[in-house]
């Protein structure tokens, strides 16, 4: 927990990364920060689709478009905080010469998402009355 609260304080202050370590070669900070910035992508394409789900499908029921809608905007607001997490302990590991962070985001994120597409398939093949 105390780990996760100096990371938490980094998101804030990253000028406090220098303080750990060596500084790595820049090639792969900057490597390090395009990963972040196709995180921050992929939130935004995640919050986009949650909001074309509730606004262009009116035809589905409400919970369903709902859920469906919750769970895009849900895997997009963690992408986002799951972004700078992910740098700021990357950059960490780097400056302190120790293997890069492992992490399950990826495949979680990966389920929602596929969860969601496989639900979006079965309503076109079979479409949807919104009176079921």
């Amino acid at each position: 927990m105390i780990e996760f609260v100096r990371s938490l304080r980094l998101w804030f202050a990253p000028q406090r990364i220098r303080e750990e370590g060596e500084t790595p070669d820049y090639r792969f900070s900057l490597a390090n920060e395009r990963t972040f910035l196709a995180w921050i992508r992929t939130a935004l394409a995640l919050i986009g689709g949650g909001f074309a789900v509730d606004q262009f499908l009116p035809g589905l029921a409400w919970g369903v478009r709902a859920g469906m809608a919750l769970g895009l905007l849900a895997a997009g607001v963690l992408c986002a905080l799951r972004a700078v997490n992910h740098w700021v302990r990357c950059e960490q590991a780097m400056r302190r010469g120790d293997d890069l962070p492992v992490t399950r985001f990826p495949t979680v994120l990966s389920l929602v998402v596929a969860f969601v597409a496989v639900v979006m398939v079965v309503i076109v093949l079979f479409g949807w009355d919104g009176r079921n």
